[in-house]
């Protein structure tokens, strides 16, 4: 191979050939080696496999089927064959942690009857099942069950809502309420998001029907009406009343039992106090119980009756009082997470002002139409996404790329719903429904995110769905084994017990990880930067190595020609014929010698049997001889003579020029030569990230080693990788994984796809301008600015040091409670408190990511 690795310093190191998997459907699911069921292939039949998700094959050999062994989309895979025929369905699927779930997913969803095709995206988390009759969900969802892995159908349906949940304190309310709805006939789905205090349901009653069931397990939902500015419903303030009323009583039931006050007035003021306070949690008990749920509610509640039953009124109205107090302290706090992203939601106006004739007509945002006319005045927020007919005037779209400084807008600039429209009135031309806008797209990506489990997420629940029925058992055998045995009275052992039964609720542990995704998620949005998931969140804190593609990702991406070199022939007829090869290609290169032969008025010849040579350069034939436009390598395949123009082509080089060749098998015509300038944030970019601990930064290019080596000193990257096919990016990739790093690629996320996905990280440029890449990256930088990079780095880096932080802290909590048990250092309010209070503390550390800023 003639692919050359090196470092700035130009060091040499060879890189073996290896397959590339890749999904023929989608343009960045690649999966590796260890998720390939294919046999191996050799070198040459690699190069007769289609460039990933591109449309180019490398040998120019279209009938050469794609060789991918993908779980989504495999042409060789009998399970993807028939996903075109009979009845079609799409559904979500979460739980995935790479790749080779999805091949299980769909293996095992084939051997269903009826169902005749199977296919799972791993990195949108989608699934499309084809049957020949319609499809069952709550087979699906059985069979789903069994695997470890959750699903939901994606559909339009108008019984499908969502809903804001408030009042749920951890991970098992969610439970609870799902459990409880689906015992109702009328509801087909439910799902409950705790971290994003969100429900999702299908269901064929009234919304108010569902209102009141939710209200019936102790919580209270309102309905999020679609494409309307939303809010979570505030805390009600007769909980808040409640609180402060229970602790008044307490407070005179302790000073009455100094001062005189009866006993039995004393124990009224503590039964009053207990009702008041505890009338929410055992109401959530009672329905946590015949849900099957084991949640805070139920412990809590055990534990204050307990004390209750064995006289300890005061310590029994004292944990009732302490665990509302504590709820609401953590309901407060844990509502700052839930913000951390519902900001953006406000930022559309639900209103925009309609031009139609010579009026301005105010409609609501969801009446507008495509093509609609629509005036934003100075200072109003744009409400939809469109293109300026009229106008000039700076707009602030940070909100949805992060930028910090105003972008000057004028007739033909493309304008984003939920930016400010700074001064100057504009008429924009609306180019996409609200709920096909940026930032409802940005909006529906990061709640998806959110509601996705990250891996330390989901072993913690895990975990606590064993631990908690444990420590319950535990706590039964402890009230009754000691005294059985006459190891102390009933009445020790009982209260030890019901100390237990504190302990035993994993709150603080549950929640540590979730609010402090959710808060870096929200923070990362509010900076331009889209995370995909917490696996995402997670994986970006552990990359110590990152490659670039070089082209409009550490350049600027608009090359512009500097030398025209010509060879026995007139610059005109050159020029002519290059701009006949080059005006039916779409590189950034090609584009760049049409605009500028087109600028000197240059004519194009006529020419036809246009034919791509990836990674080499283009051929056609013009009257009855074939041209070429290329570089090096190419000339070198066709056996063009170029020895006697090589020293001047190679000093061309190492000034860092790309060199465009024009010529024939026999001649050579002349050089054009093209050079991109690094951009303005790139040096400051790989700076901060060598700061935030990234070891390598990489190039890769596929230009030539003198080019490359030029651009890599100016950008000061590492190590970069030169005159790489699109394919051997990807080699390229898996060469630094095998040298252990864990690395990320930054890329378009349409061209690098392939290496995007063999990367552990693939993050796209330039979200805010193309879906493909919101769709398709792990992590989208919304503007075209690197200098985000190290800030994502850093979020995730302290995202992840302030989860296990939390976990450490729930874990040690409960530890050192569990040991103050059995000497009866331990009361049963103090556990309350150590349960309540580690729960707080955990939300307000996360809360300290919000405070993270962008350098």
């Amino acid at each position: 191979m003639d692919k050359k690795c090196c470092s700035a310093k130009a060091e040499s190191h060879k890189v073996e050939e290896q397959i590339t998997c890749c999904s023929s459907n989608t343009i960045n699911t690649v999966v590796k080696d260890e998720c390939c069921n294919t046999p191996s292939m050799s070198k040459e039949e690699n190069t007769k496999i289609t460039t990933c998700c591109s449309s180019k094959e490398s040998d120019n050999d279209s009938s050469i089927p794609v060789g991918c062994c993908s779980n989504s989309g495999n042409t060789l895979d009998p399970v993807n064959v028939n996903i075109d025929a009979g009845i079609k369905e799409e559904f979500r699927v979460y739980g995935m942690d790479c790749p080779a779930c999805a091949v299980t997913i769909e293996k095992s969803l084939s051997t269903q009857q009826s169902i005749n095709g199977v296919n799972v995206n791993y990195s949108t988390g989608k699934m499309q099942v084809s049957s020949t009759e319609e499809l069952e969900f709550e087979s699906i969802q059985k069979q789903m069950k069994k695997l470890g892995f959750e699903v939901e159908p994606i559909k339009v349906n108008n019984n499908f809502k969502n809903y804001f949940i408030e009042g749920m304190d951890c991970g098992s309310c969610a439970l609870t309420i799902e459990n409880h709805l689906n015992n109702l006939p009328t509801v087909k789905h439910v799902r409950v998001n705790f971290s994003t205090g969100k429900m999702k349901i299908e269901h064929e009653n009234s919304t108010e029907e569902i209102i009141k069931e939710v209200s019936k397990a102790g919580f209270k939902a309102s309905l999020i009406t679609p494409n309307k500015q939303t809010h979570s419903p505030a805390r009600s303030s007769n909980q808040n009343g409640a609180v402060i009323f229970s602790g008044i009583l307490i407070a005179l039931g302790f000073i009455g039992s100094y001062t005189g006050i009866s006993p039995s007035l004393t124990i009224t003021m503590y039964a009053v106090a207990m009702i008041v306070s505890g009338y929410k949690p055992v109401k959530s008990a009672y329905y946590a119980i015949r849900s099957r749920s084991l949640d805070m509610n139920v412990l809590m509640s055990a534990a204050a009756i307990g004390a209750a039953f064995l006289g300890e009124w005061l310590e029994g109205a004292t944990v009732v009082w302490l665990f509302a107090l504590g709820l609401n302290l953590q309901n407060r706090a844990i509502e700052k997470t839930r913000k951390s992203i519902r900001g953006l939601m406000e930022l559309t106006p639900p209103e925009a002002w309609v031009k139609i004739g010579n009026e301005l007509i105010k409609k609501p945002v969801e009446d507008v139409s495509i093509n609609d006319v629509i005036v934003v005045k100075p200072g109003d927020r744009i409400p939809l996404d469109g293109d300026v007919l009229e106008g000039e005037s700076s707009v602030n779209q940070a909100a949805i790329t992060g930028e910090s400084i105003p972008v000057d807008k004028g007739k033909g600039s493309f304008v984003y719903a939920g930016s400010i429209n700074e001064h100057g009135s504009l008429s924009v031309k609306v180019t996409k429904l609200i709920e096909d806008t940026t930032i409802s797209k940005i909006i529906h990506l990061v709640e998806e995110a959110q509601e996705k489990k990250a891996p330390t997420e989901a072993f913690i629940d895990k975990f606590a769905r064993i631990y908690t029925p444990i420590v319950f058992i535990l706590a039964l055998l402890v009230i009754i084994i000691p005294p059985l045995f006459a190891f102390g009275t009933w009445e020790d052992w009982i209260y030890k017990g019901l100390m237990l039964l504190v302990i035993a609720c994993p709150c603080a542990l549950v929640i540590s990880t979730p609010v402090a995704i959710v808060t870096a998620l929200g923070n990362a949005a509010k900076n331009g930067v889209l995370i995909k998931g917490g696996t995402f969140l997670e994986n970006a804190g552990s990359i110590n190595a990152i490659a670039f593609d070089k082209t409009g990702t550490l350049t600027e991406g608009k090359p512009k020609v500097t030398d025209v070199v010509v060879f026995d022939d007139s610059e005109e007829n050159m020029l002519s014929i290059a701009l006949t090869l080059e005006e039916y290609s779409t590189h950034p290169i090609a584009k760049t010698i049409v605009n500028y032969t087109k600028a000197k008025n240059i004519q194009a010849k006529i020419g036809s049997q246009f034919k791509n040579r990836a990674g080499k350069g283009i051929q056609a034939t013009i009257g009855n001889d074939t041209y070429f436009a290329g570089n090096v390598k190419l000339f070198e395949e066709i056996g063009t003579p170029i020895d006697s123009h090589l020293e001047q082509i190679l000093s061309l080089q190492d000034e860092g020029k790309t060199i465009v060749i024009i010529g024939t098998v026999e001649n050579i015509f002349g050089i054009i030569c093209v050079s991109d300038t690094i951009r303005k944030t790139t040096k400051v970019a790989i700076s901060n990230l060598e700061k935030v601990g990234v070891k390598q930064v990489v190039m890769l290019t596929g230009d030539n080693e003198g080019t490359a080596k030029t651009i890599a000193l100016e950008a000061g990257v590492n190590r970069y990788f030169s005159e790489l096919l699109p394919d051997e990016k990807v080699d390229a990739i898996k060469q630094l994984q095998e040298e252990g790093y864990r690395v990320a690629m930054v890329g378009d996320g349409i061209n690098d796809a392939p290496a995007l996905a063999t990367a552990d990280l693939g993050i796209a440029m330039g979200g805010a301008g193309t879906d493909t890449a919101m769709e398709t990256a792990d992590i989208v930088l919304m503007a075209d600015n690197l200098e985000k990079l190290p800030h994502t780095i850093n979020l995730s880096r302290k995202a992840l040091t302030i989860i296990k932080q939390n976990i450490w802290f729930s874990l040690i909590v409960k530890a050192v409670a569990l040991l103050f048990i059995f000497p009866g250092w331990l009361t049963l309010w103090i556990a309350v408190l150590s349960d309540t209070g580690a729960a707080l503390i955990v939300i307000l550390n996360a809360l300290r990511l919000l405070r993270v800023k962008s350098e």
